[in-house]
């Protein structure tokens, strides 16, 4: 009886959480904060951080794999039972996402199961050994175990150290890797097995997710055979576990995802390639069929930049104004909007290429706490590592940094602050749907998003140049009847109540009056 209140209480506490407005924190652990003045982000750093983050108005923190691995991402694993030491230990990964669930936030967890490390048992054990119990486990295209599949055809590849690493592909067909797989996704879900969740992740980021493995032809209709039963089993250890596919194929908009793949989240990739664009025409199309075709109770994760992509302060420029811009398009559009650690301060970085896995370096760089280039708990793990330190984006004294941000009313920091509460406090930008709203400009992007008898409009003009825009004229609405929530108060309102004149890079959030 005990252990049925306890599983029904610890129900209650995650659907209560969940049912809250959603913004998730994406870090890359390893360059957030330093707890130990080792050069690495670790869990403890992160727990202490927890008040900038809720100060913020985060409400949900993803990480990036922290099982053990000799790569510098750790997405592909030597041990996916242990936690990489230079992160910590168990304990403070417990008391870590205790803190958490203390704050009434949530944690999801990055995972990679397709692949291991060739350092992984699994494969050096088996390699050459066609008798080894893990000899189903590694996918191998040759009876005598000699020829592996290798990730991207490729037998070995130089890491940014320069030591050699090999990627092994994993069995998904074996039931022995089914029955392993969901031991080990079942266990950090509720590491004690008391049916309380309070100590477990509260969902799963599912890496390179895909039916047909690469494209191979070599591990096919895996959502049918593999992710379906393992996701349906998995909720029934918390049937609130929220599983967010990412879709390998980037212009995909993931709907076989929701549809065949069992996956309650997807990330919008296409609307993020519109959004960089700052083009008119592609944003509204990408939006529309981001929005309008999901089916219920499913959510796309809203972003502008990740660990794969290039920064959005690099790839749009560094005018703040457009750094606003691809604020408020995270953000208020809808679904959930997830901020890659730093972003909020217009951190840059862009992807270089590079004959390692150092490519990604770049955009994976120590988040800026201090106007100085160093400081206390800065995550400095590449410095004095060649070109990755050599090249570094990080400068002292450039504006982009938390201290300098702070103290700015008028800061990118600052803006998504006002953002995120914003969406806190406007119903409609909680829950409402998403409509693309029509005006007589080229360079200006307008949407509502209407929830009950609330509705917003938001008015985005995406150039350089003062732009004069008049708002749906087929509507018979009166923007000057509107309140302005977020937005320079200098715009000019004619007498008929339509038009706008919008300065360069601006955005306007504007709410109608209830019952409109």
């Amino acid at each position: 009886m005990i252990k049925k209140l306890i599983f029904l209480l610890s129900i209650f506490f995650t659907i209560n959480t969940s049912a809250q407005q959603e913004v998730i924190y994406h870090i890359f652990q390893r360059s957030f904060f330093d707890s130990n003045g080792d050069g690495n982000g670790d869990l403890k750093g992160i727990q202490q951080k927890l008040d900038y983050l809720q100060q913020l108005g985060i409400t949900t923190i993803l990480l990036t794999p922290l099982y053990q691995s000799d790569l510098y991402h750790n997405y592909f694993a030597t041990d996916f039972e242990a936690i990489d030491k230079e992160y910590g230990s168990f304990k403070e990964y417990r008391d870590l996402i205790l803190e958490v669930h203390k704050r009434k936030m949530k944690l999801y967890q990055d995972v990679e199961m397709q692949y291991v490390s060739g350092k992984h048992p699994w494969f050096t054990d088996s390699y050459k050994n066609p008798k080894s119990e893990y000899s189903k486990y590694v996918y191998y295209n040759d009876k005598a175990n000699e020829k592996p599949y290798y990730f991207w055809d490729v037998p070995e590849f130089t890491t940014y150290d320069n030591s050699k690493e090999q990627i092994i592909l994993v069995n998904m067909k074996d039931p022995k890797v089914k029955e392993y797989t969901l031991k080990v996704l079942k266990y950090w879900i509720d590491p004690d097995g008391n049916g309380n969740f309070n100590d477990g992740v509260d969902g799963y980021r599912l890496d390179h997710m895909m039916d047909n493995l690469d494209n191979a032809n070599k591990l096919t209709n895996l959502f049918k055979d593999f992710w379906t039963p393992l996701l349906n089993d998995l909720r029934k250890v918390n049937p609130a576990l929220q599983i967010v596919a990412e879709q390998a194929d980037w212009n995909s908009y993931g709907q076989e995802y929701f549809t065949k793949g069992n996956a309650d989240r997807v990330f919008a990739f296409r609307l993020r390639q519109a959004i960089t664009s700052f083009d008119k025409k592609k944003i509204e199309k990408a939006a529309d069929s981001t929005f309008l075709y999901n089916p219920a109770g499913k959510q796309q994760v809203v972003f502008i930049e990740n660990h794969d992509t290039d920064r959005f302060a690099s790839e749009a420029g560094m005018s703040i104004g457009k750094l606003k811009i691809g604020a408020a398009m995270n953000i208020l559009m809808g679904g959930v909007p997830s901020i890659y650690y730093g972003q909020e301060l217009g951190m840059k970085g862009k992807r270089v290429q590079h004959p390692t896995d150092g490519t990604d370096i770049p955009i994976r760089e120590a988040f800026e706490w201090y106007a100085a280039e160093a400081g206390p708990g800065m995550a400095l793990w590449y410095k004095d590592t060649g070109p990755w330190w050599d090249n570094r984006n990080i400068k002292a004294d450039d504006g982009i940094s938390l201290e300098e941000q702070q103290k700015d009313p008028n800061s990118l920091w600052s803006y998504y602050k006002q953002l995120i509460r914003l969406k806190k406090v406007q119903p409609a930008l909680a829950f409402g749907d998403y409509k693309t709203i029509p005006n007589t400009n080229d360079n200006v992007f307008s949407f509502t998003r209407t929830y009950k008898d609330e509705k917003i409009l938001v008015v985005v003009n995406l150039s350089g140049n003062t732009e004069d825009v008049m708002i749906d004229p087929r509507e018979d609405y009166n923007i000057s009847n509107l309140k302005l929530l977020s937005g320079t108060p200098n715009v000019i309102l004619p007498r008929d109540g339509k038009n706008l004149t919008m300065t360069p890079y601006t955005v306007q959030v504007w709410r109608f009056p209830k019952g409109n």
